[in-house]
């Protein structure tokens, strides 16, 4: 899942982080990806943060319905610049790491996080634009699905 905004770098990851929190996610570590790649091998690219991010209330009863549940959790979401003030917001979907796995309940609570995660990333779009988030998911707003039908397939993955 992704969307583009038209914010500043700072000022998406901020807004990123205060919608996760508006949808239940707790961000357990913060990876500073661009940070990390200057100091240890003096590489310059665009600001990149990994949040790892966990719902609680979702993931204990995941645990509760299959212990391979860890596997899946925390969800990753991927802040990175694309210049020019824009700034892309990538989630990877709880549910491709589900495909093949037939369990009811784990399809459940995935479904439920990954519905989550949809919710931050049309707040997130909505709000750049100015506008009111509706029912409908804005065009601005893909999915890992949609990306691979249209020949893209690489926006869901950070």
């Amino acid at each position: 899942m992704r969307t583009t905004v038209d914010q500043p770098f700072e000022a998406a990851l901020a807004s990123v982080r205060t919608a996760l929190g508006l949808q239940g996610f707790d961000i357990l570590t913060e990876n500073d990806l661009a940070g990390g790649l200057k100091k240890k091998l003096r590489v310059d690219v665009a600001s990149l943060v990994i949040l790892c991010a966990c719902s609680s209330a979702p993931a204990g009863r995941g645990q509760r319905a299959e212990e391979a549940t860890g596997a899946l959790l925390p969800c990753s979401v991927v802040v990175r610049a694309a210049g020019q003030g824009r700034t892309v917001v990538e989630a990877l979907d709880p549910l491709t790491g589900l495909e093949g796995n037939d369990d009811t309940a784990l399809q459940v609570v995935a479904g439920a996080a990954a519905g989550r995660l949809r919710s931050v990333l049309v707040s997130l779009h909505a709000a750049a634009a100015g506008t009111t988030p509706g029912t409908e998911v804005p065009t601005g707003v893909s999915s890992a699905r949609q990306e691979a039908e249209e020949g893209g397939g690489h926006g869901a993955r950070p």
